[in-house]
């Protein structure tokens, strides 16, 4: 139990400092409200799931010994989130409907699921800590799957808290044209940074 709270203050700080997760489930916030944040938040533990089953099984391995493999990842991040910081901004220069229907603005836990499933930064993260905390003396995979667990929890806890708050300090009853404009501006600034922050990094 020990090195199970050790490894959860380890990456507590880890959850709360910005990132392309992060950024992207603020982005929801800002564009629909704390419950299109919760869908993110959802789809970005599910992408983490992933990961988790990759560590357990010791995949992350091949990623290192495979940098071209890691590269592509790494740039399919990036093209992803550029991708949903354009489509974003384009509705700011749109002198049409301004709020994109629900239908077509595509489902959030999807796109946190992407988002999470591509983030190089939080794969390199999570293949580089997690391992660190498995004692090779008990099974590996069970201590792998449970270390995820808490690291995923972590993240449904905080990117959850976070949503209902910046949601709070954000809040309007309506928005008309003129300020869905600017919200859909700052969401596409968010997802822009973070796509910038993983090039530059």
């Amino acid at each position: 139990m020990s090195v199970y709270l050790l490894f959860a203050l380890t990456v507590l700080p880890l959850v709360f400092t910005p990132g392309p997760d992060m950024l992207f489930i603020f982005s929801q916030v800002m564009a629909k409200g704390a419950k299109a944040g919760m869908m993110a938040t959802l789809g970005v533990c599910m992408g983490y799931v992933v990961h988790s089953v990759l560590v357990a099984v010791g995949i992350a391995a091949i990623l290192v010994s495979f940098p071209m493999l890691f590269e592509t990842i790494r740039w399919l991040g990036i093209a992803y989130l550029l991708y949903l910081a354009f489509s974003l901004l384009k509705s700011v220069f749109n002198s049409k409907a301004l709020h994109v229907p629900k239908a077509a603005a595509g489902n959030p836990i999807a796109k946190g699921f992407l988002t999470a499933l591509l983030n190089p930064k939080g794969m390199l993260i999570y293949f580089a800590i997690l391992p660190q905390f498995i004692r090779q003396a008990e099974n590996t995979v069970t201590q792998g799957l449970i270390l995820s667990s808490i690291f995923i929890g972590l993240c449904l806890v905080v990117y959850s808290g976070l949503s209902f708050v910046i949601a709070k300090i954000t809040a309007n009853a309506q928005l008309d044209a003129k300020k869905q404009k600017w919200i859909d501006a700052g969401s596409g600034g968010l997802l822009m940074l973070a796509a910038t922050w993983l090039i530059a990094n």
